[in-house]
């Protein structure tokens, strides 16, 4: 059943990915001033990252069965009310403790309530194209660096970090909370149409036999390297071209650019990973990827911080819609929101270790140069496991023994 409503619930679930991830990942604005305002040290700022990912990542899975149970409407509800008050708090925090369960536990355990669900309803509204649904509602991921960094680093430059902090905070209750009442509950379960994989996966496999499938396995621990390969230079990018001696709105606009490229990449890699299969096509993302994280090592002008973004931005953005297509496929839409809540908790806490990696490496090294080396290496990794995650074998019926 492909309508307009299934067309709003995409766009809702855009909205919603953007703000959500949005305001976690303007913190990567918010570093440098809260530092040198409040005395905390990077390395403790960035990991209120850190707890974010740690939250998001445990939440995930949570929010993903009550999602699975209940519909998404609550679950997601629930989220945006728990996203505006961690901003909110954290923009008073008195001390750095107060800042990181505000900003990272609050706003990490909201984060979660919003990508697993949107990916799977999204996906139910749709016959023929589950994987550009999927791929629009993970677009909104990319089109944040562009709306709420520039926005939060407006604020500060006219107020301070708190007040800017607050504002955001309001404006998520105003733009969130709304865009939850266009979420229904999905039609009747439909045959999707797969890119390469098992068409029958709903009635084959249950969660306890999807979790304990070596697929699923691959798919998570890819996924899990992915993110941490490419969460630390993404959460500093801005401070390190800043540190590079580029302009502070300069940076940001590196930021917008990789966010941007992102966006672009997304729609990319779904509509090649269409055509060719997504296992392919995220093999060759995860290594563009892993190079683009070297080589910010080499990059130093705004020139070459731009033309680095753009590849990196294509390559970490448009792999990332291709494991919930390739969870779909392989294990079905039934028990997608659980599923990919579970591999997305996995990719929450690789998305944890490189905000606070990079803090750290910076107050020991002065330098982020062993952040990117660090990176490209975990890159690598990913391919490797990437390449071991085939289809799944239809799962032999539990056959009850006769009395």
């Amino acid at each position: 059943m492909e309508n307009r409503q299934g067309w709003v619930v995409v766009a809702a679930g855009a909205l919603m990915t953007c703000v959500s991830i949005g305001t976690m990942f303007s913190l990567t604005v918010f570093l440098q001033p809260i530092s040198t305002d409040t005395g905390w040290t990077r390395a403790g700022v960035s990991a209120a990252m850190t707890i974010d990912f740690l939250a998001m990542g445990l939440a995930a899975f949570v929010w993903g069965a009550l999602s699975d149970r209940y519909g998404a409407r609550p679950v997601v509800l629930a989220g945006a009310v728990l996203q505006g008050f961690g901003l909110i708090l954290a923009s008073r925090a008195g001390s750095l403790l107060e800042f990181q369960l505000a900003f990272g536990l609050v706003v990490g355990i909201a984060a979660g309530s919003f990508y697993a669900p949107m990916m799977a309803v999204a996906s139910q509204w749709f016959r023929r194209n589950a994987s550009l649904a999927v791929a629009l509602v993970s677009a909104g991921m990319g089109v944040a660096p562009l709306t709420v960094s520039p926005f939060a680093r407006a604020l500060i430059t006219a107020y301070d970090w708190r007040t800017a902090m607050l504002v955001v905070g309001l404006v998520t209750w105003a733009l969130l909370i709304p865009a939850t009442f266009l979420v229904p509950q999905p039609p009747p379960a439909l045959p999707a149409e797969t890119s390469g994989a098992r068409a029958d996966a709903d009635a084959d496999f249950t969660v306890g036999q999807a979790l304990r499938t070596p697929q699923f396995v691959a798919l998570a621990l890819t996924h899990f390297a992915c993110c941490a390969a490419h969460s630390g230079p993404i959460f500093h990018m801005v401070t390190y071209a800043m540190g590079c001696g580029i302009a502070a709105m300069a940076a940001v606009s590196v930021y917008s650019v990789a966010g941007v490229s992102g966006l672009g990449g997304r729609l990319l890699l779904g509509v090649l990973a269409d055509r060719f299969g997504a296992r392919p096509i995220l093999t060759i993302g995860l290594m563009v990827q892993a190079l683009g994280a070297g080589a910010y090592v080499f990059v130093g002008s705004l020139g070459e911080f731009y033309a680095l973004s753009v590849v990196f931005g294509i390559a970490y953005g448009g792999v990332m819609p291709l494991y919930a297509i390739l969870v779909r496929d392989y294990f079905g839409a039934r028990i997608m929101g659980t599923l990919f809540g579970a591999v997305s908790m996995l990719a929450s806490l690789g998305m944890a270790l490189g905000p606070w990696a990079g803090g750290w490496v910076f107050d020991t090294f002065d330098s982020y140069a062993w952040l990117h080396i660090g990176s490209f290496a975990i890159g690598l990794g990913a391919v490797a496991v990437a390449l071991t995650a085939r289809p799944p074998a239809t799962p032999t019926p539990l056959v009850p023994r006769p009395a």
